[in-house]
């Protein structure tokens, strides 16, 4: 869906208004699966106590649970926390909180929506137990899985997420939704079948499914990162281990990325050249394609992804909406995230 004139002044009035509140906040992450009866009530129930407690965030509910990515005042964390944990459907989850918090909020509004998954996956949970999930790894574990040659160590995230960061050694497959990996992940593990097989995410959630659907399809020697990179980068820190993930970890929120690796692994999306793992949206809005940007082209392009988006964003606004099924149609797939040259 295009995005109107009225919908970019609103973000963007609700973004200024974000920054200009300066109380401190942590950034928080948890997800459960969960029998919800009635979602809509659910999310009324979340709503008005989240919008109380001032907080901000993306979060996704369905009758089979909760995604949450959020962000909570630092001063009302414990009476937030209390609360969460009085909720019957939310009793004793654990929470992933941000490695770092950046200098700008990760989220500048509060949005809950119901949705069929918490996740979308594409798969037919009446197909397949999805309660056989695999056993969980420690930080500890994981290094251990790393450095043996008989395991194997899988990315189920994003091509643009691995990009920036990700495990040393890891199976990084080149998809672009979570849907297309489960779909190609079996065929890809085909000859590791009799290994040890680790997965790893952002937070833990996408792992829960797919060590399920990999036992499914025969995988017998399944584990997952629990907690995912987040915890992983905490138990690191506190623990005194050896950081084996290189780069950046990507997440979904303003930050588009925590530091977990000093290694920058990238490249600048325009030049080609220059080492970069920051992150930016085209600020053509009709565009607003995700690309990596050192800080030479960003100052050159004035944040656009391509200098087409540059000239079309100086147009009156009556000329952008017939372009927008342009864009979407022919412009947008043209730039395929970190294959095609911009121009």
């Amino acid at each position: 869906m295009t995005k109107t004139a009225k919908d970019v002044a609103s973000r963007q009035e609700k973004r200024q208004a974000a920054l200009a509140d300066t109380r401190l906040r942590r950034t928080v992450s948890f997800y459960r699966y969960v029998r919800i009866a009635d979602p809509e009530a659910f999310r009324e129930r979340l709503l008005k106590k989240w919008s109380e407690f001032e907080c901000m965030g993306r979060i996704y509910v369905a009758s089979e649970g909760i995604n949450a990515q959020m962000n909570v005042l630092q001063n009302r964390f414990n009476e937030w926390n209390t609360w969460v944990q009085s909720q019957p459907e939310l009793a004793g989850v654990p929470y992933k909180i941000a490695v770092e918090e950046g200098n700008a909020p990760s989220f500048y509004k509060l949005t809950i929506k119901i949705r069929d998954k918490i996740v979308a996956d594409g798969l037919d949970d009446e197909s397949f137990d999805v309660t056989n999930t695999g056993e969980y790894l420690t930080a500890a574990e994981m290094n251990q899985y790393i450095d043996d040659p008989e395991a194997v160590v899988v990315d189920m995230r994003n091509n643009y997420e691995s990009e920036v960061g990700h495990f040393e050694g890891a199976i990084t497959p080149n998809v672009v939704t979570f849907r297309d990996e489960l779909k190609v992940t079996p065929e890809t593990l085909k000859i590791h079948k009799n290994k040890k097989i680790a997965l790893y995410c952002t937070g833990g959630i996408r792992c829960e499914k797919a060590s399920a659907w990999l036992k499914h399809n025969g995988f017998e020697n399944v584990k997952h990162l629990k907690g995912g990179i987040i915890d992983y980068a905490h138990q690191v820190r506190e623990l005194g281990l050896e950081n084996k993930f290189k780069g950046k970890n990507f997440v979904f929120d303003e930050r588009l990325g925590e530091r977990v690796g000093e290694e920058i692994i990238s490249h600048c999306h325009l030049c080609r050249k220059t080492k970069s793992d920051t992150h930016y949206h085209c600020q053509n809005q009709i565009c607003h394609t995700l690309f990596i940007g050192c800080d030479s082209c960003i100052e050159k392009r004035s944040g656009y992804c391509s200098r087409v988006c540059k000239a079309v964003d100086s147009l009156p606004s009556t000329w952008k909406k017939p372009l927008a099924r342009f864009y979407n149609h022919y412009i947008r797939r043209r730039k395929s995230f970190n294959k095609t040259k911009l121009a």
